[in-house]
């Protein structure tokens, strides 16, 4: 692989070193010095949009979308209150026939996690905490109750021939 150059910022023009994300002066996200700098576009915008304080450590789910269009959805929302986030299909889901179909979770470094939950409870798409689906207890009370019910007409069967 050919290395990418210096790390650079598309703001000031400051060199930094090469495990730096963020400008020493001006705290723009770096970008690598391996073409023409690009001061103008939709990358530079979303870029600059980031806030410093929400990029560290390790990426965490904060929301699912149903499909890639709801959790860009989510994931802009996000970039509007600077918490940058990665989208990607949710375990399970990775077949590439489904394209843009199939639920996508919404991945924000963990010091935005807090601030991330924040705008999607605001914005009422926040995850209520509720499984979906049966409570995994009653799921399993009712599997039993329905063993005991089959096991029950057996046995009278069995004694009634």
């Amino acid at each position: 692989m050919a290395d990418p150059g210096p790390a650079v910022c598309p703001s000031c023009g400051a060199e930094a070193g090469l495990g730096e994300r963020f400008c020493p002066l001006c705290e723009m996200p770096l970008a690598f010095a391996a073409g023409p700098l690009e001061t103008t576009g939709e990358r530079h915008d979303r870029a600059r949009k980031v806030r410093r304080e929400y990029s560290e450590g390790e990426p965490v789910t904060v929301a699912t979308g149903r499909n890639q269009a709801e959790a860009d959805f989510v994931a802009n929302l996000l970039l509007e209150e600077g918490v940058p986030s990665l989208v990607r299909r949710s375990r399970g889901f990775d077949v590439p026939d489904m394209l843009a179909a199939g639920p996508r979770d919404v991945l924000v470094p963990r010091s935005g996690e807090e601030a991330a939950r924040e705008i999607l409870l605001q914005a009422g798409l926040h995850d209520s905490g509720g499984a979906t689906g049966p409570a995994p207890a009653r799921l399993l009370a009712g599997l039993l109750l329905g063993i005991l019910v089959v096991g029950l007409v057996v046995w009278l069967g069995w004694l009634l021939s």
